[in-house]
């Protein structure tokens, strides 16, 4: 049984052939309340974009992950203000600094691929 989560896409792309695009519908199909990270547009997939981190408000179960280390490393303080109950890395965007300070700030990481999670039923936190 899958369970609604709030999750947010950071670096989400408009790009259809692109993995971060594909989880964002992904995700709405499973029933999830999805909010896409994008510093220029406005809608992906139909779902509201907000261009920042310190744009989303309220709680957040999962931050799914699609920018690389170089970009990821100076949003660490954001992501941990915004304190997810999971960060997910996806392949790609792996960083043993960003996540020793995620762990250190008690956001448990898992290093996988959301789409792969969501097919194979390993996405709800509750099976975590």
């Amino acid at each position: 049984m899958s369970h609604s989560q709030r999750v947010v896409v950071l670096g989400a792309s408009p790009k259809t052939n692109r993995y971060s695009n594909q989880a964002v519908r992904m995700l709405k199909e499973y029933g999830h309340e999805v909010i896409p990270i994008h510093p220029r547009e406005t809608a992906i997939e139909g779902c509201p974009v907000r261009t920042s981190l310190a744009e989303v408000e309220g709680e957040v179960d999962t931050l799914t992950v699609y920018v690389g280390p170089a970009r990821l490393t100076p949003l660490v303080a954001q992501i941990t203000t915004l304190a997810p109950r999971r960060i997910i890395l996806n392949p790609g965007t792996e960083s043993e600094e960003a996540q020793k300070a995620f762990q250190s700030a008690g956001i448990p990481v898992v290093i996988g691929c959301t789409l792969v999670m969501l097919r194979s039923n390993q996405f709800d936190l509750e099976s975590q």
